[in-house]
């Protein structure tokens, strides 16, 4: 890919995004921007990534093609307010925000009505090339734009299109999950650690069973119950594991916790 990428806000998921494209060599660091309001974010962003810092947005956006809207939802409305003077100069950009809660319409306000734009919920596994990345697209965007955002988002995971009513669901599961997963893993690992097993090993069982266990879902293709069930034998250890787990409301807590986070996801549109 030729296409020179920009990310306004250089925490840690535009750093995670930035360093899965480099790894899948969709682009080469010389190819990415970055800028921060604080200096030392934009710095490690391009000590991470090999990429640029710039100082200003409007350099960013003058430099780049696709430009990343990656600040936080509260720091949203001063970067479109920045962005709108910079469109003034009749930069024509492809914006794919990963900021979640904030919809397209808020946007377009700042950027016009026929802006070219992505609104994208990725998750921090794109780091490793495992990441889940929900999208839509603004009615001002092609099917190029769109192809182009399909493209690039796969590349450090899979990438599927949603309607944006949708979006902040997938918020909530996918890309808040990652930490429910390691919170899972953590725990696990404090169970071997409790039952004897040392704290590294049990740390590396945890983390492979959980991704062997994801990939036997992707793979084969099967219910998670059913999977679940062909481990839990008669009498066996797993159905006592899997009885306490119950009984501690394990599954009613996961529920609780996405749509806890969807809605979290349609406050911010609001502050």
């Amino acid at each position: 890919m030729q296409k020179k990428i920009g990310f306004i806000g250089t925490g840690q998921m535009a750093t995670s995004l930035a360093s899965g494209f480099l790894k899948t060599q969709t682009v080469r660091p010389e190819q990415l921007f970055g800028y921060d309001l604080v200096v030392e974010a934009s710095d490690r962003f391009a000590k991470v990534t090999g990429g640029n810092a710039v100082k200003t947005i409007e350099e960013l956006v003058k430099q780049s093609e696709v430009v990343f809207l990656s600040v936080k939802p509260q720091q949203m409305h001063d970067v479109l307010h920045s962005l709108a003077a910079v469109r003034a100069h009749g930069f024509n950009r492809l914006w794919i925000s990963i900021a979640p809660g904030i919809p397209i319409t808020a946007y377009l306000k700042e950027l016009g009505t026929s802006a070219r734009l992505v609104r994208v919920m990725p998750n921090t596994p794109c780091h490793v090339g495992e990441g889940v990345c929900g999208y839509c697209v603004s009615e001002g965007a092609t099917d190029d734009d769109a192809n182009l955002a399909q493209s690039l988002l796969s590349t450090v995971g899979i990438a599927i299109r949603f309607p944006e009513r949708q979006l902040d669901a997938v918020v909530g599961l996918s890309g808040s999950g990652p930490a429910y997963v390691y919170m899972m893993i953590e725990a696990m690992a404090d169970g071997g650690v409790k039952m004897g097993l040392s704290r590294e090993l049990s740390l590396k069982l945890a983390a492979q069973t959980v991704l062997g266990s994801a990939k036997m879902v992707l793979q084969t293709g099967e219910h998670p119950a059913v999977l679940k069930d062909k481990v839990c034998s008669p009498r066996g250890t797993t159905i006592s594991g899997v009885a306490s787990l119950e009984n501690s409301g394990f599954r009613a807590a996961v529920i609780d916790a996405v749509q806890a986070a969807t809605l979290r996801s349609r406050e911010l549109a609001n502050e």
